[in-house]
């Protein structure tokens, strides 16, 4: 399994980060997990075949997580030669498909018809969703919004959990347990701490609850200025913690400790 982080950023415009959106490939399964502005030109940047993706899963409806989805598209049908023939799933939190409708009521009927096939999934918190043989997407309630969710994807060598936005959760971590890697939300320094949302402290606390094997820290906003969000929050989760960035590469690994699974009820 491999995760390409597109968009490390916030809402928030800086000159090096666009807003969330993360690549994951395994066999046959392009995934991307989120989708915020800038998530197509990034990937054309970084040399990403966004062309093939076959699946997108949004983790809820804030603008910088789904925001480019209608871009995105509109782009496979009229950005690439030949147009896309092959059908997308679109995956989300319920109310996905209200949602999409009202978006194709506003844009045009492209949205739900762009001239591939498009399925939609919606999933509730606990779901475990089949994206190919072998290959599993699975959700969690994160205390963000109502509709929020964390996802995790699973295939016969590696366990990825990408946190999307949340506040801190045992639940969460409970179902996280023994990922390989989290990729984990640390929005905020210590000193601004909200319930919706993690800060290094936090971020570490979960990762180390977890007992993730390699913890990342993503969608940063720009108040921390030039302190090191990492350095704390390893601290806390008791090894190195990285802090990712638009372009960065990782090949995610089983464990070489068995791993414990646990339901997110």
């Amino acid at each position: 399994m491999e995760l390409v982080v597109v968009g490390s950023g916030t809402v928030a415009p800086t000159a090096d980060r666009t807003a969330p959106a993360h690549w994951v490939t395994t066999g046959t399964t392009r995934l991307l997990l989120d989708c915020g502005a800038g998530t197509l030109h990034r990937a054309a940047t970084l040399a990403i075949p966004w062309q093939q993706v076959t699946h997108i899963a949004v983790t809820h409806f804030h603008m910088d997580h789904w925001g480019e989805l209608p871009a995105y598209l509109f782009a496979l049908r009229w950005g690439i030669e030949p147009a896309r023939a092959e059908s997308l799933e679109i995956i989300g939190p319920l109310d996905l498909r209200r949602r999409l409708t009202a978006l194709a009521q506003a844009l045009g009927d492209w949205v739900l018809e762009p001239g591939y096939p498009l399925q939609i999934t919606e999933l509730e918190p606990g779901s475990s969703h089949k994206l190919q043989e072998g290959v599993t997407l699975e959700t969690c309630k994160t205390p963000h919004t109502d509709r929020s969710v964390a996802y995790a994807v699973r295939d016969q060598v590696a366990h990825l959990v990408y946190t999307g936005d949340t506040g801190p959760s045992d639940e969460l971590a409970d179902w996280a347990a023994g990922c390989d890697l989290l990729l984990a939300e640390c929005s905020l320094p210590d000193d601004r701490a909200l319930d919706v949302h993690l800060t290094p402290l936090s971020a570490g606390e979960l990762g180390r609850a977890a007992r993730a094997g390699h913890l990342v820290l993503t969608h940063c906003y720009p108040v921390f200025g030039d302190t090191d969000p990492a350095s704390i929050a390893s601290r806390a989760f008791g090894a190195p913690v990285e802090m990712a960035y638009d372009g960065a590469r990782y090949v995610v690994e089983r464990r070489k400790q068995p791993r414990q699974t646990r339901r997110c009820l």
